[in-house]
């Protein structure tokens, strides 16, 4: 647990990396805790310093008494990193941890030497509700099944009412405003089978980033990093290795 501001942060933390190794920050997405993290986690933990912590609300991590915003989480992500004297650190992001890292990256860029965008919410062209549950229940048929007791967990925990807002929040939050403003190199990850993230979209994404290229993987979904975590670990650790 780390203390980070008014929150405590449940973090999961790998062992053995060689020494001086990067760091690297898994953010997850929405709702849905670091459990999903773990097996990217696992193949990025022999070759980098590997974190993943629990946003405020979420996991195990301290229920603050309000819903926090994309403003806010990434502001608790920027107290979490302060707490552990983080700078220049890889923040990989999955869905609306890529919206977090994009704003705590456009307003804290000194916290972000490279960041790792996999499947980028919010596309732009399908900012409702209906259309991204629509999505979402398409793309759930390409996920691993065991990623269904994951999000059982994470739900219950969280609460639905904490899940509602912040899905509300997510689709209020204008990523496309903030990735201009992003310094840092920037990889975008997508997966082919992605109902949520269109290729256009992602394409999008990295046009409008200053420092950005665009990678596939494909028959992905859209949780990259748990369904398929070999192919992405493999493209975090050459993305890494260029820096």
């Amino acid at each position: 647990m780390v203390d980070a501001g008014p929150w405590t942060m449940h973090t999961r933390a790998s062992v053995g990396a060689p020494a001086g190794a990067p760091t690297v920050v898994l953010v997850h997405g929405l709702v849905i805790s670091s459990l999903y993290m773990v097996p990217a986690a696992r193949r990025l933990a022999p070759h980098f310093n590997v974190l993943a912590p629990d946003l405020p609300g979420f996991g195990d991590s301290t229920r603050p008494p309000y819903v926090l915003d994309v403003p806010g989480l990434a502001d608790a992500l920027d107290a979490w990193m302060d707490a552990l004297s983080l700078e220049g650190a890889v923040l990989v992001g999955n869905s609306l941890g890529c919206q977090i890292i994009a704003d705590l990256a456009a307003r804290r860029p000194h916290r972000v030497g490279r960041a790792v965008l996999a499947g980028p919410t919010m596309d732009a062209r399908g900012r409702t509700a209906p259309v991204q549950f629509l999505r979402w229940l398409v793309d759930w048929t390409g996920e691993r099944p065991s990623l269904a007791p994951a999000h059982v967990r994470d739900y219950y925990k969280a609460g639905l009412g904490r899940a509602r807002d912040t899905f509300r929040y997510a689709l209020a939050d204008r990523i496309e405003d903030k990735l201009p403003l992003v310094e840092a190199p920037t990889l975008v990850v997508r997966g082919s089978g992605d109902t949520i993230v269109p290729q256009r979209w992602a394409a999008e994404v990295t046009r409008l980033l200053p420092r950005a290229r665009l990678a596939t993987i494909v028959g992905g979904p859209h949780c990259i990093n748990y369904s398929t975590p070999d192919a992405f670990a493999r493209l975090v650790r050459d993305f890494v290795a260029e820096g």
